[in-house]
C-alpha cells in the first residue's frame, strides 16, 4: 500500500505567496502519489495536456485524446496512456520519441519529468499530474473506414500511436473555474506545417483571437513540472506585439486557489510553453518563450484592471493545421469569466482610468436619489474637490470598499465578483458649469448619473438614500464624446440615436444644443417610458425633435395617459423596432457626424446602417 507524504512548497510558490499577500497556510495540498480522484478523473477524462521539456531545456504543452479510456492506471502510481498523435510535428511527441524508429520503445533510465492536466470539459473537472516517464514508443496507424472523422483521408503518414507509461510523484485536483464546456469527439490527425517562427501568422493570430482557453506547462528547472489550465471569455488572450523579434502574448491570471504552481515554477525559471487548440478544425498552435510575471501597476499599466498578468515573449512558435485528433462543439462559458481586459493601448478609456487610479484623491458623496422607473435612478453627487467636466464625459467611482468581501476560492452566488474591482465608469447625465442649466441642475461641485440597475454596482447605488451617508473614491473623470452644435444660421440636422439610458451622453449636451436642429430617434422599453417623459418634462423643446420606438412586447400595457401626454409634447412614437429606413428618413437632411449611444447588437446594426457615414458613438466596456 502506498502512502502520501506532504510535500514543501517550493522557494518560487513562497516568494509568489509573499508577492501576493498570502496568508500563511498549512500543508501543500498536493499529494505524493496517484490518488484515487486522479485515477478516477484519468480514466474519465477525454483529454489530456502533456508538458515536458526538449532538450534544449524549453518546456512544450500538447493536448491529446478524443474519448475517454485513453489512460489508465497501472497500479502503483504508474499510468499508461494509448492515443493517436501527430508524430511529425507535434513537439511533445518529438521530445519523447524524436528520432526513434515505428515501434522502438524508449526507455526513461533518466526519467524525463511529465506533466499533466486530465480534464472533462463538460462537467469541468480536472486533476494535475507529474511524473517520470518510464517508457514510450511511436508507431503509425493504419486507417479503419469505420474510424473515419473526417472526408479527406488520403494522407495519414502524419498520424501515429503513441504509448507513454509514466510513473506518477504527485496529483492535485483542480476547481472548476474558468472551464468553458466542450463536448469532446475523436478525429483523424491530418497535420500540415503552415508556419514555423516566433513572429505569428495571420492564421495564428486569429485563433489566438478567438480562443477561450490553453494549456501552460511550466518547470522547476529538473525538480518538478507543472501543466494547467487557463480559460476565459473569447479574447482574453492579447497580442501585445508581433514582430520580427517575436511575438508577445500578454493575459491576465484571474483569481485561482493561490497555490501559485504554475507561477511559482516561473519565479525560478522563466520558461513556459502554451498549446492553443482550435477545436473548430482541428489546427493548433504550440508556442514556447520566455515569461516575464507582472505584479500590481505593473500588470495594470499593460492590462488595465489586472492585478497579476503574464507576458510571454515567444521563442519559437508552430502553426499546425489538423494536427489534433479530437474535435469539440462549444456549449457554455464558464459563470467566472469576467469581461475581456484590453490593452492599455487598445483602449484609451482603460488607460486613462488606470493612470488616474492611484494618483486621483477625490471623492464623490451622495446626495440624493430620485427613482424614475423601477429600475432607472437618477443620483446626485457632491465632489470634496470640484473638478470641470464638459458635457458628455464619464465619471469613474470605485466602490471596492463598499463591496469587496475579499478572497474566496469560489463564490457561486456571485461568480464575476471574484475578479471584480467594482470600479465602474458612468456618463455624467447634468450639464456642467459654464453652461446654461435648469432650476434642476447641479451646482459646479456636484454632478449626476442616470442608471439602471442591472449589476451589482448599480443595484447597489438603486438602493441608497442621502441618509445613508455614502463616499466613494473619485477615480477619474474623461472622455470626448462630444456633439458639435450647428451654427444659429445652418439648416444642419444633428441626429443622435438611443438605446434605453443611452440618452445620458445627450442630457449634459441639451441646454447648449438648439433643440429644433436635433433629431433624437429613441428605441425604448415600455417600461422605461417614465424616462423619456422626465426627460421631456425637463427639456419641453426636445418633444417636437424625438421620436421614440417601443421595443418590448409589454407595449400594449402602457397606459394611454402616458402616450397621450407624450404625443401632446409633440414627441411620435412607435411601438416597433427601428429600422434603416427611420435613419434613411432623417439622413437625407444630415451631411456631418451620427451620434449613437446603444448597447453592443444595436449599436452593430445601427454601424451596418450607417456605412459610409461618420458616426461618433460612445462604448463602455469598463
Amino acid at each position: 500500500m502506498s502512502f502520501s507524504v506532504a510535500l514543501p512548497w517550493s522557494a518560487g510558490e513562497e516568494r509568489m505567496h509573499q508577492l501576493m499577500h498570502v496568508p500563511d497556510r498549512y500543508d501543500n495540498p498536493t499529494s505524493s502519489m496517484l490518488t484515487p480522484q486522479a485515477s478516477w478523473m484519468l480514466q474519465r477524462a477525454p483529454l489530456l495536456a502533456i508538458g515536458t521539456l526538449d532538450d534544449s531545456g524549453r518546456p512544450w504543452t500538447t493536448i491529446w485524446g478524443g474519448k475517454p479510456g485513453f489512460s489508465q492506471p497501472l497500479g502503483s502510481s504508474i499510468v499508461g496512456s494509448r492515443t493517436f498523435v501527430d508524430r511529425k510535428y507535434d513537439p511533445v511527441v518529438q521530445a519523447l520519441v524524436g528520432g526513434r524508429s515505428d515501434g522502438e520503445v524508449v526507455k526513461g533510465e533518466v526519467g524525463r519529468m511529465v506533466s499533466g492536466l486530465a480534464i472533462d470539459l463538460m462537467s469541468r473537472k480536472r486533476v494535475k499530474l507529474y511524473g517520470r516517464m518510464m517508457a514510450a514508443a511511436l508507431a503509425p496507424v493504419e486507417h479503419d473506414e469505420d474510424e473515419a472523422y473526417v472526408d479527406d483521408v488520403s494522407d495519414l503518414s502524419g498520424q501515429g500511436q503513441l504509448q507513454l507509461v509514466v510513473k506518477i510523484e504527485q496529483s492535485l485536483g483542480n476547481c472548476p473555474k474558468y472551464l468553458n464546456q466542450k463536448e469532446i469527439r475523436p478525429a483523424l490527425v491530418l497535420p500540415k506545417l503552415l508556419s514555423q517562427s516566433p513572429n505569428l501568422p495571420p492564421e495564428a493570430l486569429a485563433l489566438v483571437a478567438k480562443s477561450d482557453l490553453f494549456f501552460i506547462s511550466s518547470s522547476n528547472n529538473d525538480f518538478d513540472m507543472d501543466t494547467n489550465h487557463r480559460g476565459g471569455p473569447p479574447g482574453f488572450v492579447r497580442v501585445l506585439s508581433n514582430d520580427d523579434d517575436g511575438a508577445q502574448l500578454v493575459y491576465p491570471e484571474y483569481s485561482g486557489n493561490r497555490l501559485y504552481q504554475t507561477l511559482g515554477n516561473l519565479q525560478l525559471n522563466p520558461l513556459a510553453g502554451l498549446v492553443f487548440p482550435d477545436f473548430d478544425t482541428g489546427d493548433v498552435l504550440y508556442v514556447t518563450g520566455t515569461v516575464e510575471i507582472l505584479i500590481g501597476s505593473a500588470a495594470a499599466d499593460v492590462l488595465p484592471r489586472s492585478n497579476l498578468a503574464l507576458k510571454i515573449k515567444l521563442t519559437e512558435a508552430r502553426y499546425v493545421k489538423s494536427g489534433l485528433p479530437f474535435r469539440g462543439a462549444a456549449k457554455e462559458y464558464s459563470p467566472y469569466n469576467p469581461n475581456v481586459r484590453l490593452l492599455a493601448k487598445e483602449d484609451h478609456l482603460y488607460s486613462t482610468i488606470s493612470s488616474q487610479v492611484s494618483s486621483s484623491s477625490n471623492t464623490a458623496r451622495l446626495l440624493k436619489r430620485t427613482q424614475i422607473t423601477p429600475n432607472i435612478h437618477r443620483l446626485r453627487f457632491s465632489m470634496t474637490n470640484p473638478t470641470f467636466y464638459r458635457p458628455g464625459q464619464w465619471v469613474a467611482l470605485d466602490f471596492s470598499e463598499e463591496l469587496d468581501i475579499g478572497y474566496s476560492h469560489m463564490r457561486d452566488d456571485d461568480p464575476r465578483s471574484l475578479n471584480d474591482d467594482f470600479i465602474r465608469t458612468f456618463t455624467i447625465s447634468s450639464s456642467p458649469p459654464g453652461h446654461p442649466t435648469t432650476a434642476t441642475g447641479p451646482p459646479p461641485s456636484e454632478f449626476e448619473i442616470t442608471i439602471r440597475a442591472v449589476g451589482p454596482v448599480t443595484s447597489f447605488l438603486s438602493h441608497q438614500n442621502s441618509r445613508s451617508g455614502l463616499s466613494v473614491p473619485l477615480r477619474g473623470i474623461g472622455g470626448n464624446f462630444t456633439i458639435n452644435a450647428p451654427t444659429s444660421s445652418s439648416k444642419e440636422l444633428v441626429p443622435f440615436i438611443a438605446g434605453g439610458v443611452g440618452i445620458t451622453p445627450l442630457l449634459g449636451h441639451l441646454p447648449h444644443l438648439p433643440l429644433d436642429h436635433l433629431r433624437l430617434l429613441w428605441t425604448i422599453r415600455a417600461d422605461d417610458l417614465p424616462l423619456v417623459l422626465d426627460t421631456i418634462e425637463t427639456y419641453p423643446a426636445l418633444g417636437p425633435s424625438t421620436t421614440i420606438f417601443i421595443t418590448s412586447p409589454e407595449a400594449g400595457t402602457v397606459t394611454d395617459r402616458v402616450l397621450v401626454d407624450l404625443a401632446q409634447r409633440g414627441v411620435r412614437y412607435a411601438a416597433r423596432r427601428m429600422t434603416r429606413g427611420d435613419l434613411d428618413e432623417v439622413g437625407a437632411e444630415v451631411s456631418g457626424e451620427w451620434y449613437v449611444c446603444a448597447g453592443k447588437t444595436l449599436r452593430t446594426q445601427l454601424l451596418e446602417w450607417l456605412s459610409g457615414r461618420k458616426v461618433v458613438y460612445e462604448d463602455f466596456n469598463f
